[in-house]
């Protein structure tokens, strides 16, 4: 027995979106006919047109656009806003597995599904919760060496004792969280030359907001992943919002969650 479950989107209490009709939309997409698409779908037109009209009348906006004259005689296409839908969903659904997939350590154990959902949920005060795979464990002594990845394409390490990744169960390849207090991230323009092991993580100051005698960075590592860190305005007086620059973490700074 394994758990599992479907996604969907649904708008006033009815289906608005799903896997079958985003393959509709990306095949009209495509090809440019609802007819053509209904066919690659081995559906008929009728049944295709009631979909596209369900999810029309949910919508905020209209999915499709009619184009006349031209080679081809004219067509269907999607319009903007049907294709910022379709990568809304399709990252819902992403995270919609991740969250399934975590659910299936449970195996047919209930008690263990509720402790799972225990850490899911669990809420700490630390402000950086980044989501992470688990790359690889290196032992040194008493304490172990973790390499994560983050979403993009970053790598960070952390470093535990060998009695928390025991106690933790960890393993490579297992979803965890990079916990990171905000006053534990420096963000400077220059890399240090030496010193103490650190990761660096390169990215752009999307803020910087001044409270008391604190200043709040809020840096952002790409689209998705965003760190906050707390400084001294004496520590911050050559940044600016919009400029590039490196966030650096000590490895011992930052706590495994799962």
């Amino acid at each position: 027995m394994q758990i599992d479950g479907r996604f969907w989107l649904t708008k006033e209490g009815q289906s608005f979106l799903g896997a079958g009709r985003i393959e509709l939309l990306e095949h009209i997409d495509k090809i440019g006919s609802i007819h053509a698409a209904a066919k690659e779908m081995k559906m008929s037109y009728k049944a295709a047109w009631e979909r596209i009209n369900g999810m029309n009348l949910l919508a905020d906006h209209p999915l499709i656009e009619r184009t006349t004259g031209g080679k081809g005689g004219g067509g269907t296409k999607l319009t903007l806003y049907a294709r910022e839908l379709i990568a809304t969903f399709h990252r819902f659904n992403e995270l919609h597995r991740q969250f399934i997939d975590r659910f299936s350590e449970a195996g047919n154990d209930p008690e263990r599904l509720a402790r799972i959902l225990s850490r899911t949920f669990l809420t700490t005060s630390a402000r950086n919760q980044l989501p992470a795979t688990l790359l690889s464990i290196e032992e040194k002594g008493l304490n172990g060496v973790l390499t994560l990845s983050l979403t993009g394409s970053h790598t960070i390490q952390s470093v535990i004792t060998l009695k928390s990744i025991r106690n933790m169960g960890l393993s490579v390849g297992c979803d965890l969280y990079a916990i990171i207090k905000s006053s534990d991230v420096t963000i400077v323009t220059t890399l240090p030359k030496s010193g103490e092991a650190m990761n660096t993580l390169k990215g752009t100051i999307s803020r910087i907001e001044s409270q008391d005698e604190t200043d709040e960075i809020t840096f952002a590592l790409d689209l998705f992943t965003e760190l906050i860190a707390l400084m001294n305005p004496k520590d911050t007086a050559r940044l600016s919002e919009g400029m590039n620059a490196y966030a650096l973490i000590s490895p011992s700074h930052i706590i495994i969650g799962l």
